[in-house]
């Protein structure tokens, strides 16, 4: 398995979709490692946003891996490999804060969300110009963003990483959480003001890189989850 990896690792970084879920069927680690690779940050961030606890996110997204490998199968292609494994992780994540005590339904938090009137302030992202003489350290501008964006509501966490963080579409946002567009727009509008109050606008510099989740964490993900895969018997 290892000469199939060397063998693959160059040219797998430059297949497609369908060509790397074919590989993976086939059971090469190659492909299935730069699936877990490509996607890391993305289903990390969207579990952490949904849950608000590192270690559970990372279990989440393991979960989540393992239930599309098993099922790689029923990927036809008709939304990106990224959609659908957004998806997935969605519906762990939500299926881990069923586990815990009941909190507000989401109706109540959108209709709160409602009687909120004051005019939308725009959460800056990374493309904002930086003021060179009140910026701060770019470490501590990232733990400042990532401690507010935990104190927001789940409902509204989860729809600003998808926006605002990962910069999907509000049809993207609406379609991976099961929403509706217009709730989007309601739950980001109440995301941002709520932040607005919780930041000064000289640390959006570091927005784009919160939950980092590369080098040897990303390799860990990977790893594990190939050895999940092998134990099951879906790779050779």
């Amino acid at each position: 398995m290892r000469q199939k990896l060397s063998r693959h690792a160059n040219d797998a970084g430059a297949l497609d979709d369908m060509a790397l879920v074919a590989r993976a069927l086939d059971g090469d680690e190659a492909a299935v490692r730069r699936i877990v690779q490509c996607y890391n940050r993305r289903l990390f961030r969207v579990a952490r946003a949904i849950v608000g606890i590192d270690h559970e996110a990372e279990d989440i997204v393991q979960e989540a891996y393992v239930r599309a490998f098993t099922h790689l199968g029923s990927f036809r292609g008709e939304s990106r490999l990224a959609t659908w494994l957004t998806r997935i992780t969605v519906n762990e994540a939500r299926g881990r804060l069923r586990q815990r005590r009941p909190t507000a339904t989401l109706d109540e938090v959108d209709r709160a969300a409602v009687r909120e009137s004051a005019q939308l302030i725009p959460f800056p992202t990374m493309r904002s110009a930086d003021d060179p003489e009140k910026s701060v350290a770019r470490v501590q501008a990232r733990t400042l963003i990532e401690s507010a964006i935990d104190e927001l509501p789940p409902p509204f966490r989860a729809v600003f990483v998808l926006r605002d963080v990962e910069e999907l579409s509000v049809e993207e946002t609406a379609t991976q959480l099961g929403i509706r567009p217009e709730t989007v727009k309601t739950r980001l509008h109440r995301a941002r003001r709520l932040l607005r109050r919780a930041l000064d606008a000289q640390l959006s510099s570091a927005l784009t890189e919160a939950y980092p989740f590369a080098g040897e964490r990303c390799r860990r993900m990977a790893d594990a989850i190939v050895y999940r895969l092998m134990e099951i018997k879906l790779l050779k």
